[in-house]
């Protein structure tokens, strides 16, 4: 069961699933704990010692002594795989906007669907856009928006992990916004 964190329960791996079952490093969850332990592991850049700290969608997770680095993903039958990235790329990740808001002292503030807050973001970034957060800084850098014509992935539902392009949004007052999304097989 993985610990509280950024993700939600259903929608995580703990960090001992992943270094036993996945990339099959320990053959034992005694084994996780002492590879978190020794500071081996890091996801988002940071050193993580709880061996059930839960990794979720678009988290970068390094592990330093074997130099590989892994971005968690869905595949189109909506599981969790590890797609090994380069260190490049390991430097920004993908966030969701879940909301923008102003604080009590006048400061906007956007979150993020891994619990970020950022503070002072771009005044263009509505829920649902897609901004890239600088691993190291954690401040944001270009904005993809949630609009017709763009690349999205699912994150949910029956349809988790299958990728294509937005064709248009039926919006629904008081309830859930329809998106429909055309894939490349063209469903």
């Amino acid at each position: 069961k993985p610990s509280a964190g950024p993700h939600k329960m259903r929608e995580c791996l703990p960090l001992s699933v992943i270094l036993r079952d996945r990339l099959k490093y320990a053959l034992t969850n005694k084994e996780c704990m002492q590879i978190c332990l020794e500071r081996c592991v890091k996801v988002d850049g940071k050193v993580r010692t709880d061996c059930d700290f839960p990794a979720g969608f678009m988290d970068i997770i390094e592990l330093e002594k074997s130099g590989d680095i892994f971005r968690l993903l869905l595949d189109t039958k909506g599981r969790f795989v590890l797609q090994r990235i380069s260190k490049e790329e390991a430097q920004v990740k993908l966030c969701k906007v879940k909301k923008t808001y102003v604080t009590a002292n006048k400061v906007p503030v956007a979150v993020t669907h891994d619990g970020r807050t950022i503070r002072y973001p771009d005044p263009d970034v509505k829920a649902d856009d897609t901004i890239k957060v600088d691993i190291a800084t954690g401040k944001m850098g270009d904005i993809i928006k949630f609009e017709i014509g763009a690349m999205v992935m699912i994150t949910k539902g029956h349809n988790q992990g299958r990728i294509g392009q937005l064709m248009h949004i039926e919006k629904h007052d008081g309830s859930f916004n329809i998106a429909t999304i055309k894939d490349t097989k063209g469903n």
